[in-house]
């Protein structure tokens, strides 16, 4: 079985997520927007269903560590294919590229 090929970084910078209180793209979302998405989906992790929700909190908590560690005010100022490395962790893209 191979590995799946990483998402094209300005194709994941360029989609579209909500935050900070409207859709804007990724590449746009700050560092604030970022822990603040991490706490939220935090806090909405349980048992059963919900505890998956865990692993992409985490995800989003470790891109806020990155984002502070590179002085990075938004997403746009990381390195391109580390984003892109991480987005289908964040669901910024769905896994495997597609819902369907």
């Amino acid at each position: 079985m191979s590995a799946r090929a990483t998402p094209d970084a300005q194709r994941v910078l360029a989609e579209r997520i909500f935050a900070g209180g409207c859709l804007k793209p990724f590449a746009e979302v700050t560092v604030d927007e970022v822990k603040a998405r991490g706490e939220e989906l935090r806090a909405a992790t349980g048992w059963g269903p919900t505890a998956r929700v865990a692993s992409v909190a985490r995800a989003w908590m470790e891109l806020a560590r990155l984002m502070h560690e590179e002085q990075a005010r938004t997403v746009a100022e990381l390195d391109p294919e580390a984003v892109a490395q991480r987005a289908e962790q964040l669901w910024v893209v769905p896994p495997g590229g597609s819902l369907l």
